[in-house]
């Protein structure tokens, strides 16, 4: 892995010039992406013809395929085995694209990001070797010896596969889906979100340089950036020739992709409302820190930030006494303050707001109830100009659901008062089972209530995490990150398998020879038992040819 001090050199090197990668059909420049750290980017990016990529991923999917799973497999891994020396300047990339804090930005980048793409990898290996090349089998004719056959079997990809890029972790979004592609011989068109295009520029920079000096059209994967007004992911998904599409982030674009992007199997991961049910706990303090330090880090961007904290207004049974739900929120507000006390914890956990919609939605949100702690500017301690902000945690009754089940981007919460855990485990099931969600959390000493909590989440689809006050899958800080939640489908959704088959070499039946003229039959009976096949016969239709 190169240095940071030599990370420092190659992403200053980049900044204001132009980014080459030598495509088909370029019709210009476009810059898209400014750093909320004050960092000029000037960085132009290649725009080209939508239907040129379309045409030249689709030129070069038979060679692709051609290659074999061994061979896209080991380019795959070369591709990472390069992208891993390079960790640094990737999270630098990272870092000024999306407002990530530098920590946070070099898990969602660096090694850890590689480490999903290279369970994407393994996994497509593995699915695509399971299918057998040949077979061998025997057929039953009636009465006869059975008929040898052989056959063969053939992964054949879908075709051409869009990625379109997430905004706020690019490449620990994108990664799996780029390399499930890859390996199973679908060329990639990477369509990376306007304001975070170069990390992913960086990526299908390195992996065009890996298929050029293997032999194989660098087209196999290409670039696609262009103005935002321009809706080119949207061109692009809708595209006949567009197979696959990936795509991680809001329920809202999610749920547009299923709709209109029917010629492609989807892959989508979407955001959605991340709950957290609190019932009892038998470490208040410990769970009030945990929260706080959920709904700080990096301005609320991580998939895993809590949105709706349920709550009985009745209060909750703690180690220290009964808590009413004004309690919890003061306490929750305090260690909020308290965390973000000191000038370097502002800078390591918060990062700096990126978007317009964010601050657009703290605006709102602050309209919509009691103000329990209300969303501050804060001063970095490198960067004096980048606008961070602490989280805004908001208190709304059950009634309000209008507000709460409604996806909400940025450091945006909501202590939502419900008349029991049961009430709380209702709104549960009923918001993120129509809305989706990354992942729930319960906090309760009662077995009961954590195994209702349990089959909610089963029954919902998404991730649960009991009593355990910071520490979230589908999150780059967790060890325990998976793939995206289809599975092996994730992979096997990916390509067809076509079998052919014929008889066994030596085995063919025997040519049929004219028989001899038979007498004229005397009867009716025996007209049909001259036209009647001899046993074990077989014929064109024979239902064991199905």
């Amino acid at each position: 892995m190169r240095s940071v001090r030599t990370a420092k050199k190659v992403f200053g090197s980049l900044l204001g010039r132009p980014f080459d990668l030598d495509q088909p059909g370029e019709l210009g420049r476009v810059r898209t992406e400014s750093s909320p750290y004050g960092i000029d980017m000037g960085i132009g990016y290649p725009r080209c013809d939508p239907a040129a990529l379309v045409a030249a991923a689709a030129r070069a999917t038979a060679g692709w395929r051609a290659a074999g799973t061994r061979r896209r497999a080991g380019l795959a891994v070369e591709m990472l085995r390069r992208l891993n020396t390079r960790s640094h300047e990737l999270a630098l990339a990272v870092h000024h694209t999306t407002g990530q804090p530098p920590q946070a930005a070099f898990w969602s980048a660096g090694p850890r990001a590689q480490d999903r793409a290279l369970g994407a990898v393994a996994l497509a290996f593995a699915e695509s070797e399971r299918v057998p090349a040949d077979l061998r089998w025997e057929r039953a004719r009636g009465c006869g010896q059975p008929l040898a056959m052989r056959g063969t079997s053939n992964l054949v990809p879908r075709g051409v596969s869009l990625l379109i890029g997430c905004p706020d972790y690019p490449l620990w979004n994108g990664y799996p889906g780029l390399f499930a592609s890859l390996v199973t011989g679908n060329p990639v068109i990477v369509a990376p979100h306007p304001r975070s295009v170069l990390p992913m520029a960086i990526t299908v920079r390195v992996a065009r340089q890996v298929l050029a000096e293997a032999g194989h059209t660098p087209d196999i994967v290409t670039l696609a950036v262009a103005k935002p007004a321009e809706r080119l992911h949207e061109r692009l998904a809708t595209d006949p020739a567009v197979r696959i599409v990936d795509f991680t982030g809001s329920a809202q674009f999610a749920g547009w992709l299923k709709e209109y992007a029917r010629q492609a199997a989807t892959f989508v991961d979407r955001t959605g409302l991340n709950t957290v049910i609190v019932d009892s706990t038998g470490d208040y303090r410990d769970l009030v820190r945990g929260l706080a330090h959920s709904l700080c880090r990096c301005s609320g961007t991580v998939r895993t930030t809590p949105q709706n904290i349920l709550v009985p207004t009745t209060g909750i049974a703690t180690d220290e006494g009964r808590k009413s739900l004004g309690d919890f929120g003061a306490d929750l507000g305090e260690a909020v303050d308290r965390l973000l006390g000191h000038p370097a914890r502002v800078g390591r956990l918060l990062g700096a707001i990126v978007s317009d919609t964010v601050r657009a939605g703290l605006a709102e949100a602050t309209r919509c109830g009691t103000v329990l702690h209300a969303s501050g500017a804060l001063r970095h301690p490198n960067h004096p100009g980048a606008d961070v902000r602490s989280p805004l945690l908001v208190r709304l009754a059950a009634q309000d659901e209008r507000i709460y089940a409604r996806e909400w981007p940025g450091p945006v919460s909501f202590l939502v008062g419900t008349d029991s855990t049961s009430h709380s485990l209702a709104l549960f099931r009923r918001t993120v089972g129509r809305h989706g969600a990354s992942y729930a959390a319960v906090h309760s000493t009662d077995p009961l209530v954590l195994a209702v909590a349990e089959t909610a989440a089963l029954d919902a689809g998404v991730h649960l995490v009991q009593n355990l006050a910071d520490d979230f899958p589908a999150d780059p800080s967790s060890a325990g990150a998976d793939l995206p939640p289809e599975g092996a489908h994730f992979v096997t959704g990916r390509f067809r398998v076509v079998r052919s088959r014929q008889h066994a070499a030596g085995t063919a039946p025997a040519p049929v020879v004219e028989a001899a003229p038979t007498p004229a039959p005397t009867s009716i009976g025996a007209a049909e038992s001259a036209r009647a096949p001899a046993p074990g016969a077989g014929s064109a239709a024979d239902p064991a040819d199905g």
